[in-house]
């Protein structure tokens, strides 16, 4: 009997489904998040230590560069939130058919980039 097993899987060609697109960025973003939040309590506890390092502060993230970090994290953070409120619909039994599964990935996407979007207006 011959094995009817894939010898080599190439994942460049698999198409994923927007939930598992959905699903995998949500993760994504929770191991940036866990990165992030390290930057914004340094970022607080600088603040918080003198006056001095508070506007030393101020003038830092004034920086385009500090600007994309802060938004990145804020943006992470959007996405991780609408996906997880996703998720925690998802164990009461809400949109777990294929159709709804689409829907919610969809209205995660469309929710996110909204506030993505007013994240980045609010830090520029």
């Amino acid at each position: 009997m011959k094995n009817q097993r894939p010898v080599n899987l190439d994942i460049s060609t698999i198409k994923f489904p927007i939930a598992a697109i959905v699903s995998i960025l949500h993760r994504i973003s929770g191991v940036f998040l866990f990165a992030g939040v390290a930057v914004l309590l340094w970022m607080l506890d600088a603040s918080l230590a003198s006056e001095e390092q508070f506007v030393a502060l101020q003038e830092t993230i004034t920086n385009p560069v500090w600007q994309v970090i802060i938004w990145s994290v804020l943006a992470a953070l959007a996405y991780h939130l609408v996906a997880g409120v996703r998720h925690l619909f998802m164990d009461c039994g809400l949109g777990e058919s294929l159709k709804g599964g689409r829907l919610s990935a969809q209205l995660v996407i469309g929710l996110s980039l909204v506030l993505i979007v007013l994240a980045g207006v609010w830090v520029w």
